[in-house]
């Protein structure tokens, strides 16, 4: 459903996206994992047509999105990072503009509203200005408003950032239903958790550069599946173990305090690095 090939966005002299190649399948759930400024937004903006790649090329749904932004255009929906509905609109108003964007009838519109609006469990705030809406509302509609025209494939940029744990999960249950729809999903985050619980793949991105691409389980295998940190006087040290037993017994013969556990995509990111995606 979307192609990258040797992907690449330069701003003046700064790189933001560097040769990337990667391909998602339909009703894929991808992430794009990494700290801020990795190139995870640029990446999306030229995949929804809102910025031009320097060079490499781009399809969705098999449509350039250089030469055919029309066609990608009707394939997308896209919940960005901003929060950028027309707040002195209601819920319903933000959601009826969009429909008449894409010039759904007046009949699809209203069947359209209804089951988003009940989609999102914004029943009783349908009437409410936008701005009278919490911050977990308002993410709530971006992504209401992205499917209102029933896209193939949705981008969610860092759709749950600020959003408090409780927020977030709830968040998470609606991406996962989506799925279930048969809607391909490409989402950004730098939360490890969200990357771990939605997607089926996860490319960890840094520095405008693809520096690991695969399943969740299949990253944190290939470094290892049980970590020991040692506390050190700069801080704390890493080794990776392919099991737990042949942590314990690295453990039993070291002085330090350790903690044992299994290892997560931000330690992928720490093997690859030395840094961790927070930094």
């Amino acid at each position: 459903m979307i192609q990258l090939n040797e992907l690449t966005k330069r701003f003046a002299d700064i790189v933001a996206v560097d040769r990337v190649s990667l391909e998602v399948k339909a009703s894929e759930v991808f992430g794009l994992l990494g700290p801020n400024g990795a190139g995870k937004t640029t990446t999306i903006r030229v995949l929804t047509t809102l910025c031009k790649p320097t060079s490499g090329t781009a399809f969705v749904g098999g449509h350039n999105v250089l030469s055919e932004p029309i066609a990608v255009k009707n394939l997308i929906g896209i919940a960005p990072q901003a929060i950028n509905l027309e707040s002195d609109l209601t819920v319903r108003e933000n959601l009826e503009f969009h429909g008449r964007l894409h010039r759904m009838t007046r009949a699809d519109r209203d069947k359209r509203i209804k089951e988003l609006i009940e989609f999102i469990g914004l029943v009783e705030k349908q009437n409410s200005p936008v701005e009278h809406l919490s911050g977990g509302m308002k993410r709530r509609l971006l992504i209401a408003r992205a499917l209102m025209h029933r896209p193939k494939v949705l981008f969610l940029d860092e759709p749950t950032v600020g959003l408090d744990p409780q927020v977030r999960r709830k968040t998470w249950e609606m991406i996962r239903e989506l799925k279930t729809k048969g809607i391909t999903i490409f989402l950004t985050t730098h939360y490890i958790e969200e990357a771990e619980n939605l997607c089926d793949r996860v490319g960890i991105m840094r520095k405008g550069r693809i520096i690991a691409l695969g399943s969740p389980m299949a990253l944190k295998k290939n470094i290892g599946e049980t970590i020991i940190e040692c506390r050190e006087d700069n801080g704390y040290g890493y080794k990776f173990f392919k099991t737990r037993d042949e942590a314990i017994r690295y453990a039993e013969g070291i002085d330090c305090d350790v903690i044992i556990r299994e290892s997560n995509l931000e330690d992928v990111f720490i093997k690859l690095t030395g840094e961790r995606i927070s930094d």
